[in-house]
């Protein structure tokens, strides 16, 4: 028997009050035990896993779905700060976003995310894509524990 896994945090990075709906609704429906913490920009993302300013008491996250397009540091450069920083660089991060653009999807990999995902337009479909994370990355795949 399988030990029921355990709670994760989950950042969500996303500036749009619709996809962060639609997210929290999929965790919602999931009836997934997990925290869903929701930033909205590059900048408090990096705030709130520095624990700067009003994210001083923040958990450190487990998983990290991240927006490429965001205000003031776009997704790229915050991905790019996740994993140079040997603090951070363990955490999985999914990139979610709307671009299917090639460069998008090669430049997010040479960055060293975990994944990349392209936001469905469709509520059921981006709904069933973030189960499908949570489910792999929170039931399947093994992440490291705090320290």
């Amino acid at each position: 028997m399988t030990p029921a896994p355990q709670p994760v945090d989950v950042l969500l990075v996303e500036d749009d009050p619709g996809d962060e709906l639609m997210t929290r609704e999929a965790f919602e429906d999931n009836k997934i035990g997990n925290t869903l913490h929701v930033v909205r920009d590059g900048e408090e993302a990096l705030d709130f896993l520095y624990r700067r300013g009003r994210h001083a008491q923040a958990p450190r996250p487990d998983l990290i779905l991240l927006d490429l397009n965001l205000p003031k540091y776009d997704g790229r450069q915050v991905l790019e700060k996740i994993k140079s920083d040997p603090e951070l660089s363990h955490i999985p991060v999914v990139v979610l976003t709307t671009s299917a653009a090639e460069e998008d999807i090669l430049r997010s990999y040479k960055l060293h995310a975990n994944a990349y995902v392209t936001k469905p337009v469709d509520l059921d479909q981006f709904i069933s894509a973030v189960r499908q994370i949570d489910d792999f990355f929170v039931q399947v795949v093994r992440l490291p524990k705090h320290h």
